[in-house]
């Protein structure tokens, strides 16, 4: 008797460390690492989130920017780090998706990190020159193919996914049109918007502007829903393509090795505020709708993007240099 009591309060007292870790966490301020400069739809949205997230957990987020190397720069700093949910990171569809899929890096996209839960995604939309006699996507493939070699798109960068979603269209539709990359979003839609090429894949919070204008078209979207800010446009999968539900999504993820409570703490406080009317308010100015996720789900949504986009870019032979 006097053995099964000394026992059970072994087990007690070693069980007591992580009781207290998880009742105490957070008991200090929290690193939130962004992988792209300040300013910008990324930043925007990891500075709102962290706000809301920090007041619910009673410590202040602290917003870090390192941009560089398509999120290769802040993903090492982030795997590196002591896996004690003080030092997190803003992984997105590039960190966690295209760019693993398209070039050597330092790090292991699973391996090395945890995922915490996914905050939200936005749609890319399939745009043309308003100029272009097309209204539709078959018409668009039609004058593609009747025009070979002369379309051509544009892109926020080579392996980008702005980039991506167009090979994927290509491949799906078995149309030939000229890749054009440019250093970001900006530069790219501008040369759409001057005629210079004719059609791109962006997010939908950067075409929104001229889409309202009426100087560009919208053909489709991507996802498995159509976008509540562009109702009457379809999205690619319901015109056919089946799969073609591409997302510039955004999540949070931590080092390798984070305590199951901490992450179950900070998934649960997470989930709570993106259930929030007004954060949803807030992440609309970016197209961005709120996808809560458990850390399993997001785990499992981080593994199927690396090996749609490996597969991808293995197909289309899609291989950068460092």
């Amino acid at each position: 008797m006097k053995r099964r009591h000394l026992l059970q309060a072994t087990a007690a007292i070693v069980a007591l460390p992580r009781i207290g870790f998880a009742q105490s966490y957070p008991s200090r301020s929290i690193r939130y690492i962004v992988p792209v400069a300040a300013g910008g739809g990324n930043d925007m949205i990891a500075r709102v989130v962290t706000q809301r997230w920090g007041v619910l957990l009673g410590q202040t987020f602290i917003v870090e920017n390192q941009g560089g190397g398509g999120g290769v720069i802040a993903s090492v700093t982030t795997a590196r780090a002591a896996p004690d949910g003080y030092t997190l990171m803003q992984g997105y569809v590039a960190t966690h998706g295209t760019t693993p899929a398209t070039r050597s890096i330092p790090y292991d996209p699973i391996k090395q990190f945890t995922p915490i839960g996914m905050i939200g995604a936005t749609p890319n939309v399939l745009v043309v020159d308003a100029n272009l006699p097309v209204k539709t996507v078959m018409e668009f493939v039609d004058y593609v193919k009747r025009n070979p070699d002369k379309v051509s798109y544009g892109s926020a960068g080579a392996g980008s996914l702005t980039h991506m979603t167009m090979e994927l269209f290509k491949q799906e539709t078995g149309t030939i049109i000229l890749h054009v990359p440019y250093r970001g979003i900006a530069p790219a839609i501008n040369d759409l918007l001057g005629g210079r090429t004719q059609a791109m894949f962006p997010g939908l919070a950067a075409a929104l502007p001229h889409l309202r204008s009426g100087r560009i078209r919208a053909l489709a979207v991507t996802g498995k829903a159509r976008s509540a800010q562009l109702r009457d446009v379809a999205t690619m999968v319901e015109l056919g393509f089946k799969g073609f539900d591409a997302m510039q999504w955004y999540g949070t993820v931590g080092p390798a090795g984070m305590a199951p409570d901490v992450v179950k703490r900070l998934n649960e406080t997470q989930v709570a505020v993106l259930n929030t009317a007004e954060l949803r308010k807030q992440l609309s100015s970016e197209a961005v709708e709120p996808w809560p996720m458990t850390p399993e789900q997001f785990g499992e949504y981080i593994r199927s993007e690396i090996a749609r986009w490996t597969a991808l870019a293995k197909a289309r032979n899609i291989r950068l240099e460092e």
